[in-house]
């Protein structure tokens, strides 16, 4: 090629890569957050009782890595660890973040000419005419007489149009975009099971707090059959106790055993999240005593930074703003280049000389004149889909300081009925223990002991469902608040296909 033509296509190529891109520039909408979260305000917690829960200091704390380490659980911080390798739901993210990132790989193809070549080879016979030869009377020799041909040709097509304005580099824009969008999909779902599984743990250790009083209900209901019967048998009370002891003793029985359907929901439900079958997995009995963490709430303006749905929203008007880009390049004319060389001959051996070569180029440039309109009404839509999706990162960042300062004071009150409810607790076990200090010197029936006893049983289950409602709202609050993740562990758009993103998002935490 000879230096000019080489200079024309180098010039060409630059001028396809980094040619003019029309389309509205992108700026990320200005999304206003309060000062603080009104409901981890200290005055919020004026006249808390002692022992309520209060977020962490310094008030603009975040939480960091393995979120869940938090709570100082050695058995949850495992299953955590086997959920991020084999959860289903995880790798099936991450399988649609690579097909994403194999879109900008085929977007950015449209920078390049496109060369296709089709090799053919004819070998043609074409037959003469007949004749006589040597003719005699009594003999005649035919022959025929024809020609044979051999055509081998390599021909080479290219086919180019120039990004002239911008319209390809608008569109990998677009798929480099929608891929961060598929990373913080990605990464919002593996918060959102991550969370989960941290729910069900507390949920299936509070089902065995609440076995637990019901086993020892159920042993000091046995007592008190007991006591009946050897009261009935003095001669100080009636059979009549009997039968009320033996129906509170079966009652309990029953609802004792009731617990161990939810449990074992749980338990099927933490296997499949780890991604192991129902029937291969089980975790030991053991209650509920791990104690709740001070958790750091932050600022309300490190929520914009912190949440993968937030970053997901914001990355899609980026996205929604690239296609306005694409459809407004439609406006501009297009310029085609096309060429075709190769090399043909009869015979192998000939097939590389200089005669062989032949080539031809062309170029087609071509603008719409009329379309009724369809341009236009093409970019009105896609500026009205960037609108909705405005709208949209506006609600869900309005959403999550909704859902903080929920759960923020949901853990507030929660703790707070916690410690009255111990108060109901200790004093139903004293109701108790007078009812059946009265009902063993014969001054007050059994009806007695038995109204404590349900009273006592039903502050108890009330405490162990606040206890578990507590944990699970701490883990709610957490997801919340994000997790431990932040924008930062988004890949950049530029980067989207290197090696490095790949393996950043297959273990962001």
């Amino acid at each position: 090629m000879k230096p000019a033509s080489r200079l024309l296509a180098a010039s060409l190529v630059s001028l396809s890569v980094a040619g003019c891109r029309v389309g509205p520039k992108y700026v990320k909408p200005v999304t206003p957050a309060p000062p603080a979260f009104k409901e981890s305000s200290p005055t919020a917690y004026t006249g808390a009782a002692d022992g309520a829960w209060k977020p962490a200091n310094p008030s603009d704390a975040a939480l960091k890595g393995k979120w869940w380490e938090i709570f100082q659980e050695p058995e949850l911080n495992t299953l955590e660890d086997q959920l991020d390798i084999n959860n289903q739901n995880i790798k099936q993210y991450f399988q649609n973040f690579l097909a994403a990132r194999a879109q900008v790989r085929e977007a950015r193809s449209s920078f390049f000419p496109t060369l296709a070549v089709a090799p053919d080879y004819t070998r043609t016979h074409t037959p003469g005419t007949l004749s006589n030869l040597n003719s005699t009377a009594t003999t005649a020799t035919t022959t025929r007489s024809g020609s044979t041909a051999t055509s081998i040709s390599l021909p080479f097509d290219v086919s180019w149009e120039p990004d002239l304005w911008g319209k390809i580099q608008n569109e990998v824009r677009e798929y480099q975009y929608a891929t961060q969008v598929s990373a913080a999909d990605l990464e919002n779902e593996r918060l959102s099971e991550q969370a989960s599984l941290a729910e069900f743990y507390f949920e299936l250790r509070g089902q065995d707090a609440l076995q637990q009083v019901y086993d020892a209900t159920i042993a000091a209901d046995r007592e008190s059959l007991k006591l009946t019967q050897a009261l009935v048998d003095t001669g100080i009370d009636s059979p009549e106790a009997v039968a009320q002891a033996e129906v509170t003793l079966a009652n309990a029985v029953e609802a004792g055993t009731g617990v161990a359907t939810n449990r074992a929901i749980y338990e099927h439900a933490i296997a499949t999240l780890i991604g192991k079958p129902a029937s291969d997995f089980s975790l030991p009995v053991r209650n509920l005593t791990t104690p709740l963490p001070p958790i750091p709430v932050g600022l309300p303006s490190q929520l914009l930074e912190r949440r993968p749905d937030i970053a997901a929203a914001e990355r899609t008007m980026a996205e929604a703003n690239a296609i306005i880009g694409i459809e407004q390049a439609a406006y501009y004319p297009t310029l085609s280049l096309t060429g075709s060389g190769g090399l043909s001959s009869s015979t192998i051996g000939s097939l590389f000389s200089a005669p062989s070569f032949l080539w031809s180029v062309g170029s087609t440039a071509s603008e719409t004149i009329f379309d009724a309109g369809l341009r236009r009404a093409t970019v009105a839509q896609y500026t009205a889909n960037f609108n909705a999706d405005v709208a949209a990162y506006r609600q869900t960042t309005l959403t999550a300081f909704q859902q903080v300062e929920d759960y923020i004071a949901t853990l507030r009150i929660n703790s707070q009925q916690i410690v009255q409810q111990q108060v109901a607790v200790d004093a139903a076990q004293r109701y108790l223990n007078i009812a059946t200090d009265r009902y063993k010197t014969g001054l007050d029936p059994y009806l007695n002991v038995i109204t404590a006893q349900t009273t006592l049983l039903s502050d108890q289950q009330t405490q162990v469902t606040l206890r578990t409602a507590q944990m699970t709202a701490a883990v709610q609050l957490i997801q919340a608040l994000g997790g431990g993740w932040d924008t930062t562990k988004l890949p950049a758009a530029n980067q989207v296909n290197t090696p490095a993103a790949a393996d950043q998002v297959s273990t962001t935490r």
